[in-house]
Order: structure tokens, then sequence, then C-alpha cells
């Protein structure tokens, strides 16, 4: 009876968790449906806007290793609802922002929070349910980053184009609000309660942010996930522009195509994604790895013929399936890092995986395409993105053949 209280309790955390994790990837991407409104308020140049997102980015990373420090320390579920609280406003007080300050203070205001929610939740979570589920698990948690992404875009296309781009802000950002106190009464779970203690992967003697570093296939998977970074991130943040500027569509008719194949693409290859790592995984200690690097493998060149079509049709298609296989990699990726890491470091861990991969991912490239867009065009900058998606598969296949050799001198002894 106690068991199953507690697989209910489990599952009860994880659809909270999941909630607040919509919230943050709307609020978060809401933005980038009303850019061409923005614009046009504030008589701004692409670069601008790309630093829009960029700065969000900048201040989500710098606040994840502190964060990181705190949620190894602190009860996690007290930091996950602050910074829930600290984010929700924010990205009300962008609608009422005046002047591109004081909407590039509130987006800042934003990226601290969010990282406070980011660095502690999958470790959290982690601690909810066994290893053996955690490749689905996760996967359904991060449904949001589709999910929530494409909200994003349909809420900013049809409140923007509606009631203007300061309404969506005041709109969206009231729920988080709401689900505060319940985020706050969660119960905390045990650090490493679901861990076979015996079995746990021999890495991180050392508790401090130095010793991931000394951490080979954590810091291989880091690069992959920096890789995939820049290049998700940059058409994330363009592609509504892409189509807007180059197929003529109009703001919500862009954002609905691109939110709604989002959703659909991203549920189904991150769901696909997380069952098929799981799969593998129990045949080979790469599986998460080989279902990443394969999804990067054929997203890439579907990518490169989405955007060099003339045909709008075959554009939307060709981006539909190019986001199905490049979401295989959300939840394996993510469960790379939970299991290659110890219990009492893992918040860290995603602390420190966060700025890296925002640093050197997405941090940088929102501004780098829209400078490039400047003084090549749009298309030809967001070209760039494959490259960087390439470079991610050879990272994830390079960090499986690190893991396997570690199984394999496990095995000899």
């Amino acid at each position: 009876m106690k068991s199953s209280l507690q697989s209910k309790y489990s599952y009860y955390a994880l659809s909270l968790l999941l909630a607040v994790n919509l919230l943050n990837y709307i609020d978060r991407q809401i933005i980038y449906a009303v850019f061409p409104l923005i614009k046009d308020a504030f008589t701004l140049t692409d670069t601008s806007l790309g630093l829009l997102g960029s700065a969000f980015m900048l201040c989500y990373m710098l606040s994840a290793p502190p964060l990181g420090w705190l949620g190894d320390r602190m009860t996690r579920v007290r930091i996950a609802a602050a910074g829930l609280a600290v984010w929700s406003v924010a990205t009300s007080l962008s609608g009422l922002a005046a002047s591109y300050r004081s909407l590039l203070s509130a987006r800042i205001s934003v990226g601290i929070g969010e990282a406070s929610f980011g660095t502690v939740s999958p470790g959290l979570l982690s601690d909810y349910f066994p290893k053996e589920k955690r490749g689905r698990i996760l996967s359904y948690f991060y449904l949001a980053i589709p999910v929530g992404s494409a909200l994003g875009y349909l809420l900013g296309g049809l409140l923007g184009e509606r009631f203007g781009w300061q309404a969506a802000f005041l709109i969206v950002g009231l729920p988080g609000i709401l689900l505060t106190i319940p985020l706050w009464l969660l119960r905390e779970p045990e650090r490493g309660a679901t861990e076979e203690r015996a079995s746990t992967v021999e890495v991180a003697i050392k508790t401090d942010y130095m010793s991931l570093f000394y951490n080979r296939p954590y810091v291989i998977n880091t690069l992959a996930m920096t890789a995939m970074t820049f290049a998700m991130g940059g058409l994330a943040q363009w592609v509504p522009t892409f189509l807007y500027r180059f197929h003529r569509l109009d703001l919500t008719e862009a954002n609905t195509y691109f939110g709604g194949i989002t959703v659909l693409a991203g549920i189904g290859g991150t769901l696909i994604g997380g069952w098929l790592g799981d799969f593998l995984q129990k045949k080979t200690d790469k599986g998460y790895l080989l279902v990443s690097g394969w999804g990067f493998i054929i997203g890439a060149p579907l990518t490169i013929y989405a955007l060099v079509t003339p045909s709008v049709i075959t554009c939307l298609v060709t981006i539909f399936f190019a986001e199905f296989f490049l979401f295989l990699n959300t939840g394996p990726l993510n469960t790379v890092i939970v299991n290659v890491t110890a219990p009492a470091l893992r918040a860290r861990a995603f602390a420190a995986n966060i700025f890296i991969i925002h640093a050197l991912g997405d941090a940088v490239s929102p501004a780098m395409l829209g400078w490039l867009s400047d003084y090549w065009g749009l298309r030809d900058a967001l070209l760039m993105t494959p490259v960087a998606l390439f470079a991610a598969s050879v990272f994830c296949f390079l960090c499986g053949r690190v893991i396997g050799e570690g199984a394999g001198l496990r095995q000899g002894r």
C-alpha cells in the first residue's frame, strides 16, 4: 500500500514539474513569436532583436553555477518554486516595457528564474523514479520543450496580432504565479533514493565543479548538447521570421504552422527517443547516445533542404521530419547526465551543463545569426546550423565509445 501511494505521488510530482516546465518554455519562446512586432515598435535591427534572445541566455547560463551549488545543499523544491515566481513576474513585466532597454532588463530577470528551476528539476525528478525508467520519465518531462515552445509561438502569434505584443507577455506570465504554491509544497525526495548503490557509474568521487571536467562521458556529452543547442536555439528563434519573410506567410500563419509542427514532431520524437533509448540501453551502455547521434545524422540534411526549397509546403513538411529526428535526443542526452554523475553532484552537473551549452550555444547563435542575416540574408545565415548538428552527432558517437570502453574495463576486472 505504501509503495502504491509513493508511486502515485511520484507521478503527481512528474505532472506538476511537467506543468511548470511547460510554462518555462512558453515564457521563454513567446518573445520570438512577436519579433516582427517588437522590431516595428522599437525600430530595431535584426542584431538588436537577436540580442534579446542572447541576453536571456547569457543571464540564464551565468545564474546556473551558483544556483546549482545551492541546489546540492538546500531544498530543491524551494529553489524551483522561487525561480518560478521570479520568471513569471518578469514575463508579465515584459508586457509593461516602454523601451528596448526595459524589455531587455525584464528578459534578463526571466533568465535568473528559469535557471533556478532548470538546475534542480532533472535531478529532483530522477529521485522519484528507478534508473531503468529514467529515459522515459525525463522524456515526459522534456515534452515541455516542443509543446511549451509551440504554445509560445501559437499564443504569441494569436495574442500579439489581436491584442498587441505587450498583452501577450502579461497574459502568459500569470499561470506561473498560481503554480508557485503547489511547487513550494511538493515533498522533497531523498537524494539518490532510487540509486542502485553497487552499480552506480564510477565517476565524480569529488563533489565539486572541477571534478566534472575529469568525467569524460559528461564532458563529451555536454559538447554534443552544446552543438545541438547552438543549432536548434538559432532555428527556434529565427524560423518563424524566415517563414514570414521568405514564404510570405503572415505572422499568425508563420507561428501557427511552426508551432503546430513543433508540437507534433516534438512529442513524437521526444517520446520515441526516450522509449528507444531505454530499450537500447538494456542491450548496450551507449544506447542513449546511439539514438541521439543517428537522430542528428538524419536531421541535419533535412534541415538544409527545408531552408533551400522554394516551396512553402515542402519546407513545412521537411521541417516536421527534421524536428522529429532532432527531438530524439531530448530524453537520452539528459539521462546520460544523470547516469554518469553522483546524486550529490547532479544539480551542479546540470548547472555546469546549462552554462556550457548556452555559453557556446544559443547565447551566441541568435545574435550571430542576426548579425549574419544583416550581411548575408537570413536564409544563408541559417544554413550555418546544420554544420553544428553534424558536429553534435560526432560527439554523441565519441561519447558512446568512451562509455563502451569504460564498461569493458569494468567487466574485465
